[in-house]
């Protein structure tokens, strides 16, 4: 469908989860809490009247948009996904629903406007996460049953009276949103999601609306976390995807994957057909760690080199192999195969396809042009098609070497 378009095309999106949660950055009381930081409130059992104690420290001084927009840009994102609402119910934008908002904080400004403004400024799309079923705050929200007992919780109340009118304010007050993400949908009455996805394409036709909706209302399958499927997909879909342990800040979390493993995973997700949305937890200042900045910092220069093998492409239609060496991706409109090669061969250099149908024109290393050796054949007794690419002898590009293999037709593979 046309509304899917820009979202197929972009291939590759920044996720922002913030919030409170900074604050603590994954420790209570001098304890660590298990899984991600955001979920410290669930994980810890915080009682409620403590936590909201968080709101009056939250007072981000150097939390600046424009580095986070226009980063993302530099890193080759094109959407950026900003968490409005998380699981612990606080909102991060000016709500009259509730007065547990960034407005009632030290800091009092609304923090999604200042990430929808530099988004158009800088023409990035924006986009909002929403989480609609879980609401730690709330007594009658999901989640919170030590302290608010379940047998009184009365869901549809917090739906009308909190979930739908705040998902209206953000899709009134803010511009033009490119998509809501919605999350943990559990077990949620399906006439309530459906009222959801009614009420976004009421106040937004436009705005797409993710897998986690629920019950296949959404526009596109979001993939498990940090998970990218075996399979090529056909229809649009996502990996969601933390570029450390955590979606949240976390204190005790130093680490960060590296430029290689991002892009691996980018040319990995890109090459079964989908889209890579990829998370930074800022801290309680507004900063995100140097050490996730930085890799994405290469990513971006890797991406300004070889971003023709990423955007633009997809993947081959039913192809029946995994390859030991690294990953494809397919231009339709050029009739050019990305050989992305993670794995380098040892002599003799080559590397093999097997099952491509197509002939092959001609065979070049995208980093300089530099034509490549190749040898394509066809053994009828085994009904196999093999097309052997021979490779330099000192490795071009240690991320990832990318070979642009040019097609006389549409790719066709073999089945098996």
């Amino acid at each position: 469908m046309d509304r899917l378009k820009w979202f197929q095309e972009a291939k590759y999106g920044l996720f922002i989860h913030w919030g409170i949660y900074a604050i603590p950055g994954g420790e209570w009381a001098g304890k660590p809490s298990p899984h991600g930081s955001e979920w410290i409130m669930r994980n810890m059992r915080i009682p409620l009247a403590e936590y909201r104690k968080l709101a009056e420290r939250f007072h981000p001084q150097q939390f600046d948009p424009y580095f986070y927009v226009r980063n993302a840009k530099k890193w080759g994102m094109k959407y950026l996904v900003f968490t409005a609402k998380h699981h612990d119910g606080f909102a991060m934008f000016d709500t009259k629903v509730s007065d547990y908002s960034v407005m009632n904080t030290p800091y009092g400004k609304d923090i999604v406007k200042q990430f929808a403004d530099a988004c158009e400024a800088e023409g990035l799309t924006f986009c909002l996460y929403y989480s609609q079923m879980q609401d730690w705050e709330d007594p009658n929200g999901d989640g919170n049953n030590w302290d608010f007992d379940p047998k009184q919780k009365d869901f549809k109340t917090y739906f009308y009276n909190k979930c739908l009118p705040q998902v209206r304010e953000l899709l009134t007050n803010y511009g033009k949103i490119g998509l809501m993400w919605f999350d943990t949908p559990y077990d949620m009455p399906k006439e309530l999601c459906k009222e959801l996805a009614r009420t976004v394409r009421a106040c937004q036709p436009d705005c797409l609306i993710n897998g986690r909706i629920g019950y296949g209302l959404g526009d596109y399958r979001q993939a498990a976390d940090n998970a990218i499927p075996v399979l090529s997909k056909a229809d649009a879909w996502e990996t969601p995807m933390t570029m450390n342990s955590s979606w949240g800040y976390i204190k005790r979390d130093k680490s960060s994957k590296s430029p290689s493993t991002v892009i691996e995973n980018l040319v990995r997700v890109v090459g079964k057909g989908g889209n890579l949305l990829l998370n930074l937890g800022p801290d309680e200042n507004g900063l995100s760690p140097t050490v996730c900045t930085d890799a994405l910092d290469r990513v971006g220069a890797w991406l300004e080199q070889y971003g023709e093998s990423i955007f633009g492409t997809t993947n081959i239609p039913n192809f029946p192999y995994l390859l030991p060496w690294g990953e494809l991706t397919y231009n339709e409109t050029d009739e050019v195969l990305y050989f992305h090669v993670k794995k380098y061969p040892e002599f003799p250099y080559r590397v093999l396809l097997t099952g491509l149908e197509t002939k092959v024109k001609s065979v070049n290393l995208m980093k300089d042009g530099t034509p490549l050796k190749y040898s394509q054949s066809y053994e009828p007794a085994r009904d196999e098609h093999r097309l052997y690419v021979f490779l330099p002898e000192i490795c071009p590009d240690a991320e990832d070497t990318v070979v642009a293999v040019s097609l006389e037709g549409k790719a066709t593979a073999q089945t098996v």
